[in-house]
C-alpha cells in the first residue's frame, strides 16, 4: 500500500476500474441479444423472438427507430428530424443526408397535392437548400416544381415511407437498427478468417459451425497413387481438362496422351495421339473439353478430338511459320497464336485456319507463352522473356507488368483475376491483372535455372500454388505464403510441369524428365497403382 492510499481510497480506486468493463460487457450483451432477436425474426421464429425480448428486457428496436418508424409513416416530419439530431454519434455528412432524405419526401408528397406547390416550394429553400449536401441534387429536386416528375402521389405514400426507413436505415448508425442478417454476417466472416488462416484448406463442403476450423497436412496432395509409363521419353507438359475428366500429357517422343479420370480416382489411358513429327511441348484443352491442341517443338499446331483421338485440322499459319504457343477463347471457336519464326507474330483464327486479326511488324516482338482469360476479355502474352503484356480487348488499350528476370511460363487462376509466372531467378510470381502495381507476391524454394519449369494453381477456391523444379521435386504454396508448405518427393528427374484438378481439388499431376507422369492424392491410403 502507498504511504498516502487509505484502505477505503484503494477499494474506491479499484470498484472505479472494475465498472467500465461491467459497463462494456452490458453493452456487448444487449448488442448479442439485439444481434439473436433479429436472426430469430428473420429465420420466422417470431414467438421465440417476441419471449427472448420480454425475458431479456431488449428489444430489437431502438427507441430512436421505434420513433422515426410511427413518425414517418404518420408525416410528422419536424419530429423525425428531432430524432435524428437527437442521436449523438453522428458525423454532419451522415446527418445532413438523413435530413435531405426526410425533407425530399415530404417535398415529393406535397407536389403530388393539388395545392401543395408553394409548400414545396417553401419546404426547398427553406429546409433542403441550406444543407450540406450536393447542389446537383438540389437543383434536380428544383427542376420537379416544373416538369412535377416523381411526385408521390397519395396511394404511394405507404410505399414511399416504408422505402425511406429503409434509406434511412442506411445512413444511421447501425445501431439505431440492427442491419440485415447481422448474426449471419459475423458467422461468415469469422468462418472465412478460420479458412483464411489454415494452412492446409482444401476441403470445399466440410466447413462446419461445431468446432474451429482446421485442416490437416492430408488435405494437400501428398501421397503417389499411381505413376504412368506410357511415354518412351521426357514428358514436358500435363493439364487436366477443365471438367476434370480428362488429363492429358505431352512428351520429347512426339506423342500426346489423353487420360481418362475415372470415378475411383484412377487415371487409365483413352487415346496415343501420334502425327507430330518433333517433340510435343505443349497443349490447351477447349474450353468445352471437346477439343485438344497440341503445340510441337518448331513445329504445326494440331488440334485433336477428344472423343475419337483423331486429328481434325493442323494449322501451319502459312509461310512455314512456327507457332510457339497458343490459347482458346471461351467459346471454344476461335484460338490465339504467338509465333516468332520466320517473324514476330500474334494472330487469332477459327478452327479452319482462317486468321481472323492479326498484330505483327518490326517492333512485334518475341512472344513465348499466351492465355486468355475465361471471360475473353484480356490476352496475356510472354514478350521478349521479361515482359506481362496484357491487351483487354473491351476496352482497347493494354499494359505491361515487367521483370528483371526471364519469364520461362505463365499460368491463369480459374477465374482470371490473378496470374502467376515462373522465373529462371528461382522465384514465382503472382501479379493482379486488374490492379497496377509494381510489388508482385512471391514465391521460392524451388530450384529452377535452365529449363521450362511450369507452376499452376489449384485446390480449393484456388487457395494453393503447385511448381515443378530441377531438383525433382513439387512444391506447393499457400496462396498467401511465400515458402512452401509441402515439399512432394518421388520424381527422380526434373519435374516440368504440374496440373491441379480442377473438379478435384485433391489431385495433382506431374509431368518429370523420368518418362513418367505422377498422380498424387489427399488422404489417400489404397497401395500406389503401376501402369503399365
Amino acid at each position: 500500500m502507498e504511504a498516502n492510499e487509505t484502505p477505503d481510497t484503494r477499494s474506491l480506486t479499484d470498484a472505479k476500474s472494475i465498472e467500465v468493463p461491467r459497463r462494456v460487457l452490458s453493452e456487448r450483451r444487449t448488442e448479442f441479444v439485439r444481434i439473436i432477436v433479429q436472426c430469430l425474426y428473420s429465420l420466422g421464429y417470431r414467438r421465440a423472438a417476441a419471449t427472448l425480448e420480454s425475458e431479456s428486457g431488449v428489444s430489437l428496436d431502438s427507441p430512436e427507430y421505434t420513433a422515426l418508424f410511427f413518425d414517418v409513416m404518420a408525416g410528422r416530419w419536424d419530429d423525425c428530424i428531432a430524432t435524428i439530431e437527437s442521436i449523438e454519434d453522428m458525423d454532419c455528412g451522415a446527418r445532413a443526408a438523413a435530413a435531405f432524405l426526410v425533407w425530399k419526401e415530404h417535398f415529393l408528397e406535397l407536389l403530388g397535392l393539388k395545392d401543395g406547390f408553394l409548400m414545396a416550394r417553401d419546404v426547398l429553400s427553406e429546409r433542403i437548400a441550406p444543407l450540406d449536401m450536393d447542389r446537383q441534387r438540389v437543383h434536380g429536386l428544383a427542376r420537379l416544381l416544373i416538369s412535377s416528375e416523381g411526385i408521390v402521389n397519395v396511394e404511394d405514400r405507404v410505399r414511399r415511407r416504408l422505402g425511406l426507413l429503409l434509406d434511412l436505415v442506411e445512413v444511421l448508425p447501425p445501431w439505431v437498427r440492427v442491419p440485415s442478417a447481422r448474426l449471419e454476417h459475423l458467422v461468415e466472416m469469422t468462418v472465412l478468417k478460420q479458412i483464411a488462416a489454415c494452412f492446409y484448406h482444401n476441403s470445399p463442403g466440410e466447413v462446419t459451425l461445431y468446432e474451429d476450423h482446421k485442416c490437416s497436412q492430408e488435405q494437400i496432395p501428398s501421397k503417389c497413387s499411381q505413376i504412368l509409363y506410357d511415354h518412351k521419353n521426357e514428358v514436358w507438359f500435363v493439364q487436366f481438362s477443365h471438367n476434370g475428366d480428362y488429363l492429358a500429357s505431352s512428351s520429347r517422343d512426339c506423342t500426346a496422351i489423353i487420360w481418362t479420370v475415372n470415378k475411383d480416382d484412377s487415371i487409365s489411358l483413352r487415346h496415343v495421339l501420334e502425327g507430330h513429327m518433333k517433340p510435343i511441348s505443349f497443349l490447351a484443352w477447349s474450353p468445352n473439353d471437346r477439343m485438344l491442341l497440341t503445340c510441337g517443338n518448331g513445329e504445326a499446331l494440331k488440334l485433336w478430338d477428344v472423343c475419337n483421338g483423331m486429328c481434325k485440322f493442323t494449322f501451319t499459319g502459312g509461310a512455314n511459320r512456327i507457332i510457339s504457343s497458343c490459347a482458346w477463347f471461351p467459346e471454344s471457336e476461335k484460338i490465339v497464336c504467338g509465333s516468332w519464326e520466320p517473324d514476330n507474330r500474334i494472330f487469332t483464327c477459327d478452327l479452319e485456319g482462317n486468321e481472323l486479326e492479326v498484330w505483327e511488324g518490326e517492333r512485334m516482338p518475341k512472344v513465348t507463352d499466351l492465355a486468355v482469360t475465361p471471360d475473353g476479355r484480356c490476352l496475356i502474352s510472354i514478350c521478349s522473356n521479361k515482359e506481362i503484356l496484357i491487351r483487354d480487348f473491351h476496352r482497347g488499350n493494354e499494359w505491361k507488368i515487367h521483370e528483371e528476370h526471364s519469364i520461362t511460363s505463365l499460368s491463369l487462376s480459374s477465374d482470371g483475376q490473378f496470374l502467376i509466372v515462373n522465373l529462371n531467378s528461382e522465384e514465382i510470381h503472382l501479379w493482379n491483372i486488374n490492379v497496377s502495381s509494381s510489388l508482385p507476391d512471391k514465391f521460392r524454394g524451388h530450384k529452377q535455372g535452365k529449363y521450362v519449369i511450369r507452376s499452376c494453381f489449384g485446390g480449393s477456391n484456388s487457395l494453393f500454388i503447385a511448381s515443378g523444379s530441377e531438383d525433382s521435386q513439387i512444391y506447393i504454396w499457400q496462396l498467401h505464403r511465400e515458402m512452401p508448405i509441402k515439399i512432394l518427393t518421388g520424381h527422380s528427374m526434373t519435374v516440368n510441369c504440374v496440373s491441379w484438378n480442377p473438379a478435384k481439388p485433391h489431385m495433382l499431376a506431374s509431368a518429370s524428365d523420368d518418362r513418367t507422369v505422377r498422380i498424387w492424392m489427399a488422404n489417400v491410403n489404397n497401395n500406389t497403382k503401376f501402369h503399365m
